[in-house]
């Protein structure tokens, strides 16, 4: 990571000092400092697979694959080291079901020129990755709780992360950012700063499992389960993926947007053209190469900060919003008083809550969460529907979804919290 962040200051230094002599020399030189501008262009930036805009990357495509790789690789050793069992030996109907899948999402991809490779994981729980490399990784527990459809949404999500090169755009933005900026420092910027990628992979992944013949539906289908089963979490912490609400909501006006290229079980025949073209974006072609000295070295230089600053600008807002969203959340819930409680099964329990503010409320979701002695978190929640009004009463029922039982969290520390809660207008 040093020497990441010291290669990006040399050709920030170099930028800077190119700059300088084009200020101090006459028009005789200025084609060849435009050349000039170019290459650092190039050095420091990558055009985007899927917009044709320049973003900032410090690593080129076989540098990307290396280092992304070597983590995975390193991963599957330390697995190995420890006796678990990967691919179609840990289990062979899954593994197949996963290589059909991701077969299928990568031939549309705008990286299906590459040779990759999916791993399957003994791992009970909710989760994928990629690293910028061309491994793409799959615990068993995602396999087991989806459909196919929903895996493929998953796979295309995972893909376009790497598609878009959000491993590199992250680490060169944010090396520049914390040079630049105090409030690329917080917690809640870099977060933000992620939670936009994550809605960019969203985008790129509904139009892949489109193109591909799975329902571009399936991935909205995930976000409502989860958002049923775990809340929001609005005032937990900040946000690096958005809350399940908003997510669930902004996959299904992309599936509309692209459902009329969904072809059910089959490839789209007109799968490559719709990946520059299509309901979504249409790509820029980039013509910077071409009057590198006339220009094009300005251009580039030009595209790359303006595109810097609005992403830098984007991640801002969405930090502000958040925390104006978790403070409105913390302050509905000094109004909401617990006045009963009592258990329903051994893994069940109802509650009364009264509301004291005075602005009435929608989407209400109560949250219950205990902590074991080992560290470990248990999260709960229940949904209110409707309108709650100042003063009203209202009951919850809270279950258990993870086989804990009511004894077992008596012995844990907990406290309720108001999960989401939206103004009613």
């Amino acid at each position: 990571m040093k020497g990441d962040r010291m290669i990006v200051k040399q050709r920030l230094a170099l930028l800077l000092m190119v700059l300088s002599v084009a200020l101090l020399s006459g028009c005789q030189t200025l084609q060849n400092i435009d050349k000039g501008l170019y290459d650092v262009a190039e050095s420091i930036t990558e055009t985007d697979r899927v917009t044709g805009q320049r973003t900032l990357s410090a690593a080129d495509r076989s540098a990307q694959i290396r280092q992304g790789n070597a983590a995975v690789e390193q991963l599957l050793a330390e697995e190995k080291k420890a006796g678990r069992k990967l691919d179609a030996a840990l289990d062979r109907k899954q593994y197949q079901r996963l290589v059909r899948i991701f077969d299928r999402i990568h031939q549309v991809s705008h990286l299906s020129q590459e040779r990759w490779q999916p791993i399957l994981i003994d791992r009970d729980t909710f989760n994928a990755f990629t690293t910028g490399g061309t491994y793409i990784v799959v615990h068993r527990g995602l396999m087991q709780q989806l459909n196919d459809a929903e895996v493929a949404a998953v796979v295309g999500h995972e893909i376009a992360h790497t598609v878009a090169n959000h491993v590199g755009e992250r680490q060169t933005t944010q090396q520049i950012s914390l040079l630049a900026s105090s409030a690329a420092r917080k917690d809640g910027y870099q977060a933000a700063y992620t939670h936009e990628l994550e809605r960019e992979a969203d985008r790129i992944g509904v139009l892949y499992a489109a193109l591909a013949g799975y329902d571009p539906y399936a991935a909205t289908g995930i976000w409502q389960r989860q958002l049923r089963q775990e809340g929001n979490a609005r005032s937990l912490f900040a946000h690096d993926h958005p809350v399940n609400a908003e997510r669930a909501a902004e996959t299904k006006a992309l599936a509309d947007r692209v459902k009329q290229y969904y072809q059910p079980g089959r490839i789209n025949p007109n799968s490559a053209a719709l990946l520059d073209n299509n309901s979504l974006w249409q790509k820029r072609e980039n013509q910077d190469a071409a009057t590198a000295g006339e220009g094009g070295g300005v251009s580039a230089i030009l595209s790359t900060a303006l595109g810097a600053y609005v992403g830098h600008q984007q991640a801002k807002q969405e930090a502000v919003r958040q925390a104006q969203y978790a403070q409105f959340v913390k302050a509905v819930e000094s109004y909401m008083k617990l006045e009963q409680q009592r258990r329903a099964s051994d893994k069940s329990w109802t509650t009364r809550w009264r509301y004291s503010g005075n602005l009435p409320l929608k989407g209400v979701i109560m949250g219950f969460m205990a902590q074991d002695s080992g560290g470990k978190i248990y999260r709960y929640v229940a949904h209110q529907p409707g309108i709650v009004r100042p003063g009203q009463r209202f009951d919850l029922t809270f279950k258990t979804n993870d086989g804990t039982t009511l004894k077992q969290i008596e012995k844990m520390k907990a406290r309720y919290y108001v999960d989401d809660a939206v103004p009613a207008r």
